[in-house]
């Protein structure tokens, strides 16, 4: 995802063009200091940052850090939906990581535009300064979902300060008993801090009758989730056949959880369509057996298995697809 570099005087805007010569990125400046490659802000700073503050993943500041803490402040919302925020000098001697370093990537952002210009980076958090895992950069490296942020910042004090803290595992993360859904804390601490990450491996495929509403739809995903014992955060796409790309009840069910949804042809599940249970009616009005199912297996990402390979409700079909998990780096 493309980087936004911002600069406001012109020395900040030659540093930026060296930038973009390494870094994917659109470069925002006043409109006195606009040249070629360049986009100038026409109402101000400050209501330019606002305009593409949510806008891009990393931005990166070429100024001095208090103008940048000034205008960003009334910006800010939690760490969890921030944009990773970088300060670079003028003349690129240092780069440092000024906000949501963690779950905003500005840590590793600012590592990576620290080799490519060749300054020095400045890190700040704990974990990181003690060579210690944050809980919030392993929900990161999972692309998992942390149930509090309270609760991970408890944990994290905990490994920072050189307590001992338990990583427990479920089977398709490494190899264990079970996947368990409760876990026994064996401790004789008065008090023991415990922080989940949801990780965001559910696919869920749906089929369903033409003009069904929203409302019947996510009640049948609610309860085959919810009979599946599993967390709704959990779930990362929904998926369905061609000719329900565009239902309406469907797609509005997918905005409701802020997901997207994967639009599977039915030319990729004939194939496989013999390895699902199916129906001969559904063949017969559609050209496949069977649509949450193959949905569902097609639009995942990893190996994984079916939590629940077919529930029926009102006129409408889920199926639940547990991918496994894989850390990134």
């Amino acid at each position: 995802m493309k980087w936004a570099v911002i600069s406001v005087t012109e020395k900040a805007v030659e540093k930026a063009m060296e930038v973009a010569k390494k870094i994917d990125c659109d470069i925002y400046t006043l409109p006195k200091y606009s040249v070629e490659g360049t986009i100038p802000f026409e109402n101000g700073f400050k209501k330019g940052v606002g305009d593409i503050f949510s806008e891009y993943k990393t931005l990166l500041f070429i100024m001095a850090s208090g103008i940048v803490v000034r205008t960003i402040a009334p910006l800010i919302k939690s760490k969890d939906i921030d944009p990773g925020i970088l300060v670079m000098d003028e003349k690129g001697n240092f780069v440092t990581s000024l906000l949501s370093g963690h779950l905003g990537g500005a840590n590793t952002a600012c590592e990576t535009i620290a080799q490519a210009v060749g300054a020095v980076p400045v890190i700040s958090t704990a974990s990181d300064v003690s060579g210690k895992t944050a809980v919030d950069t392993l929900a990161m490296a999972i692309k998992g979902k942390m149930d509090s942020l309270e609760k991970a910042k408890h944990v994290t004090s905990l490994i920072v300060g050189g307590e001992k803290v338990s990583l427990k595992l479920p089977d398709n993360v490494t190899i264990s008993e079970d996947n368990s859904a409760g876990v026994i804390v064996l401790s004789n601490r008065k008090e023991v801090k415990v922080s989940q990450i949801i990780p965001q491996n559910i696919v869920v495929g749906v089929g369903c009758r033409r003009g069904t509403p929203k409302e019947t739809i996510i009640e049948a995903v609610e309860k085959a989730m919810c009979e599946a014992n599993l967390h709704m955060d959990s779930i990362r796409i929904f998926a369905t056949v061609d000719l329900k790309g565009d239902e309406k009840g469907l797609l509005e069910t997918v905005k409701h959880y802020g997901r997207e949804l994967t639009v599977i042809s039915r030319d990729k599940i004939l194939p496989i369509e013999d390895n699902f249970e199916g129906s001969d009616f559904v063949k017969k009005s559609i050209g496949v057996k069977s649509v949450s199912a193959p949905c569902a297996f097609l639009a995942s990402e990893s190996k994984g298995k079916f939590i629940t390979e077919k529930m029926r409700q009102a006129g409408v079909t889920v199926s639940i697809y547990e991918e496994e998990i894989r850390r990134d780096g």
